[in-house]
């Protein structure tokens, strides 16, 4: 690829049709494929407007789900397919996309490098034919898509479950894989076995006669040792695993996976170090797989290693691909402030750009019931705290792809859903709770809101799609690193900065990246400590034990990391060692026993 970034999925609706807007450029881009009601909807938006004919995909249609997820995607690849021709045909000329698509690489790749010869060349045949080298050369930005490997709802048609094929998660794995694109599926949140051995029902995850995979398969992982087990697991089946995308626990938007206390740092070091090894072992089960199928491959294919959270500078870029060898960064949350990229409301966008650090927060609010970073200022908030108000906790469950719930019903429910919430908060007033503790469990309860609505609402609104009667809050799940960006940027300002041509937080204090993942993790686990009190296990102690081990692990790679890295006169890494030391004494006050 081009560009030595990629912009990951945000939400469901803010990176939906991502790809339609920077994939001509040589930019990489993900969406979610969790929502095909979106994905419809979005589809009938962009045929209309380019005055081309929607045929709509009924839900109650067979294969509903797996149809219009393929329908989309393949809108996509022919719209970009056709944007790039247009775009061949420009003339080198100021404002072109042509010259955008140049103009936008980073400074001293080759390609930029001969644009610029050519653009001082004198008008003639020489120019000309150079001219038709570089449009050769364009290529578009992957037009990838990310599944939750674990929400994978469970399906049902009068009252009878619809079969294991026709899971949520699986179906929609169906309709990347029917689809014309030659791109990658992201798989994140998880292991999931039976979506992982679906993949092999469909040869464009194999390798053709020239070792060449239509579909490749991107993990996303918070550490090593399930980085290889998941790859492992593919491997042993003939699937190849094309990249690791590695990403920050906690600094980073959307459904935190705090690890056992594992820093990234120390995560990009075991990567580094073991590689090679992780290479050869996957390859050596990968081609034993494969000669089972009949098909042979003597090369090993290539696997990139990406990391993506919290990255904020054009230093902290450039020392993460330089130091520990990457191939990529992921730069996501910024670009929610770049409004010919994402689908951001302007009332939402004007609040971002407000916002201060308190204002982004980790938080219970997913049905998920894994933590989830939040916004405190986003209209989800206030409709939340005004249903409470008039008695009417949690939403109308019009979606289902969040039921995972079945403690009050045979089918699974929506814990953010007013009929949980209903019975939930009648079972607490039937127990004779102690009036904080039920003040306390009654919180926990209605905090939890609709994702599924919520992360569409800002598309709906920013196109002016919305229906009649349908929700218009909107739920935003940014990373921290949003709190230091307060802007709003073009294309041309965000990519620049991402390269160093200029610096959007010039003017900006804010920690490194290492140290901001590592207060989060050390806040993580005070907060653990305090929601736990006196009523702590055996079994939780030693895994907080554990966790508070690997995090004064982490501090001692990190002093050892910036002492061999730093220039004795950088003030800037002393203030890092000496911000080290605050967290480390911090820490040492933290007592699990």
């Amino acid at each position: 690829m081009p560009h030595t970034f990629h912009i990951p999925v945000l939400g469901l609706g803010y990176s939906i049709d991502t790809p339609l807007k920077v994939a001509r450029y040589g930019i990489s881009s993900v969406l979610s494929i969790v929502d095909d009601e979106l994905i419809e909807r979005i589809r009938e938006y962009h045929t209309s407007n380019m005055k081309l004919i929607f045929l709509p995909i009924g839900k109650s249609s067979t294969d509903s789900r797996a149809l219009r997820i393929t329908a989309y995607l393949n809108f996509l690849s022919d719209a970009i397919i056709n944007q790039v021709a247009e775009l061949k045909k420009q003339a080198f000329e100021a404002g072109n996309d042509i010259c955008r698509y140049f103009e936008l690489l980073p400074d001293g790749a080759g390609l930029k490098n001969g644009y610029e010869l050519m653009m001082d060349y004198p008008e003639g045949e020489h120019k000309t034919r150079f001219q038709q080298v570089l449009r050769n050369q364009i290529k578009p930005g992957a037009i990838d898509v990310n599944i939750m490997a674990k929400v994978d709802k469970m399906n049902y048609l009068d009252n009878e479950f619809s079969g294991d094929e026709n899971t949520d998660a699986l179906a929609a794995l169906r309709g990347f894989a029917q689809s014309k694109l030659s791109s990658s599926v992201i798989l994140s949140a998880g292991m999931n076995p039976r979506l992982y051995s679906y993949l092999t029902r469909f040869n464009d995850f194999f390798p053709d006669e020239l070792g060449m995979m239509k579909k490749k398969i991107i993990l996303k992982v918070s550490d090593f040792r399930s980085a290889l087990i998941q790859a492992k697991f593919l491997a042993k089946k003939g699937l190849w695993v094309s990249e690791f995308r590695i990403e920050s626990g906690l600094n980073c938007g959307g459904h935190a996976f705090a690890t056992e206390g594992y820093l990234l740092g120390p995560i990009l070091e075991e990567f580094k170090a073991k590689r090679e090894e992780m290479l050869q072992e996957l390859f050596t089960l990968y081609q034993s797989a494969l000669a089972q199928k009949e098909l042979k491959l003597k090369d090993i294919p290539k696997q990139r290693i990406t990391v993506q959270g919290g990255i904020g500078t054009a230093e902290e870029n450039q020392f993460l691909i330089h130091h520990y060898g990457l191939d990529a960064t992921g730069w996501g949350s910024p670009f929610l402030l770049v409004p010919e990229v994402t689908n951001v409301d302007n009332d939402t966008l004007n609040s971002l750009v407000k916002a201060s650090e308190s204002d982004f927060y980790l938080s219970n609010s997913s049905p998920l019931g894994i933590q989830f970073n939040n916004f405190k200022n986003s209209s989800m908030e206030d409709q939340r705290l005004t249903r409470i108000e008039k008695n009417r906790p949690g939403s109308a469950c019009t979606k289902k792809f969040l039921c995972n719930n079945t403690e009050f019903t045979p089918q699974a429910i929506c814990t953010a859903s007013r009929e949980y919430q209903h019975l939930k908060i009648r079972q607490l007033e039937s127990q004779g709770l102690p009036a904080d503790e039920f003040k306390q469990q009654f919180e926990a309860v209605t905090e939890k809101i609709c994702l599924c609505e919520g992360l569409c609402s800002s598309a709906y609104l920013k196109y002016e799609i919305s229906k009649p009667k349908e929700s218009k809050a909107v739920a935003i799940c940014p990373g921290p690193n949003l709190a230091y960006f307060s802007g709003i940027y073009s294309l041309e300002q965000m990519v620049g900065h991402i390269y160093g041509r200029f610096n959007l937080l010039e003017k900006v204090e804010r920690p490194h990246f290492f140290v901001k993942e590592l207060s989060l993790y050390v806040d993580y686990l005070q907060g653990e400590l305090q929601q736990l009190c006196n009523n702590i296990t055996d079994k939780k102690k030693k895994q907080l034990n554990h966790f508070k081990l690997q995090l004064s692990e982490g501090i001692s790679y990190y002093k050892r990391l910036f002492n061999d890295i730093a220039d004795g006169a950088d003030q800037n890494f002393k203030s890092i060692q000496e911000q080290l030391s605050l967290y480390k004494e911090r820490l040492d006050q933290l007592q699990v026993d």
